[in-house]
């Protein structure tokens, strides 16, 4: 059998394959409601055969959002659709998970196909929020240092999100800690100059994303798993690096995280980032070789060659794709085909299983 379709077991989920549909913003909700278009968008990737599916980013709070289009858990009234997705998934025999999110200084701006830029009040924006009042680009007000009100207010949102995400049937949750927002915001030395607990040291400096991990494990079923998302460098001198990559996900794991999901970058705008294939696989390959946890590889992973071959030199656990699906909402069928692989196909699909 070929890597890409053996099963994975983490704590009680069984995966029928190795490739993840990675969170990816569809910027296409009102108030934070999934809708149709998730369910289209979501059930498409399940029916296209994907051993686990992650919805977007899904906002823990109103102003944790990128933009006002962001899917929300903050509410309970939330919980009903994405239940619904979730279900119809599962009945296509895919995992479903949620990746749970704080935009922090990177919050309160337009889609990206509406320019990106930062919103104020007067055009639905919100103030946003930081360790250290600096903000993304230079041209945005400041962020709202937090104080440890508002750290706790974070802390009860994120569990509350994944006692909603509970109900609601995920089988998996990722905490966000990549990508420049909020928990990201934190671990870096870049964007937190705090001169408390929460500052300074990276003990200090990853303080604030273990509260996370340890309060949404409060309401997180033990046998279910737990991921964390970093970002494993900042690509930027004197910024967080993979050296602490490694030893944080040393510490997530002796907390129960049970796998990184490796990306990069994020932190800043206009860095130059050698982006190439694969570019991110080596972050995911060191931390599974040194910090001995389970990894997914992300980034610019196009083909059933380049994923078989992560997994088959033992890189990373599973394959975390993005762009890929969207262009490719079937790339499992695909890659069974490629390999030669006999999957069970949806049986309304079953006429196109053989090429003839």
């Amino acid at each position: 059998m070929s890597n890409i379709f053996s099963a994975c077991h983490i704590k009680k989920i069984k995966l029928k394959n190795r490739l993840v549909v990675s969170p990816m913003c569809m910027y296409s909700s009102e108030d934070g409601f999934a809708n149709n278009w998730h369910l289209v968008h979501l059930g498409s990737r399940a029916v296209g055969g994907a051993g686990l599916v992650f919805t977007e980013a899904i906002a823990v709070s109103p102003e944790a959002r990128i933009t006002p289009y962001d899917l929300g858990i903050w509410k309970d009234e939330h919980i009903p659709k994405l239940k619904e997705i979730v279900q119809f998934a599962n009945s296509q025999g895919v995992t479903m998970g949620t990746q749970l999110a704080h935009a922090g200084r990177k919050a309160s701006t337009s889609r990206p196909w509406e320019g990106g830029l930062f919103l104020n009040a007067n055009s639905g924006g919100w103030q946003t929020v930081a360790p250290s009042a600096i903000s993304f680009k230079s041209e945005n007000p400041l962020p709202l240092e937090l104080d440890e009100n508002g750290l706790k207010k974070i802390i009860t949102d994120f569990k509350a999100a994944a006692a909603r995400a509970l109900e609601a049937g995920f089988q998996v949750v990722e905490i966000h800690a990549a990508h420049g927002y909020l928990l990201h915001q934190f671990l870096s030395p870049l964007s937190n100059k705090r001169n408390d607990q929460y500052g300074g040291t990276f003990k200090n400096r990853i303080r604030f994303l273990l509260e996370v991990v340890k309060a949404v494990k409060e309401v997180w079923p033990e046998n279910l798993p737990l991921f964390v998302r970093i970002s494993a460098t900042d690509w930027v001198a004197n910024g967080w690096n993979e050296e602490e990559s490694v030893e944080l996900s040393k510490i997530l794991k002796e907390k129960g995280v049970d796998l990184i999901d490796c990306s990069s970058g994020g932190l800043l705008p206009d860095v130059k980032i050698p982006v190439a294939k694969g570019y991110q696989v080596k972050f995911a390959e060191k931390i599974k070789a040194e910090a001995k946890i389970a990894t997914g590889a992300v980034g610019l992973i196009t083909t059933t060659e380049e994923a078989e071959d992560i997994l088959a030199k033992n890189k990373a656990d599973l394959i975390f794709m993005a762009r890929e699906f969207l262009r490719e909402p079937y790339f499992a069928l695909k890659a069974a085909r490629d390999l030669e692989e006999e999957i069970s196909w949806p049986p309304q699909y079953e006429r196109a299983k053989r090429r003839n």
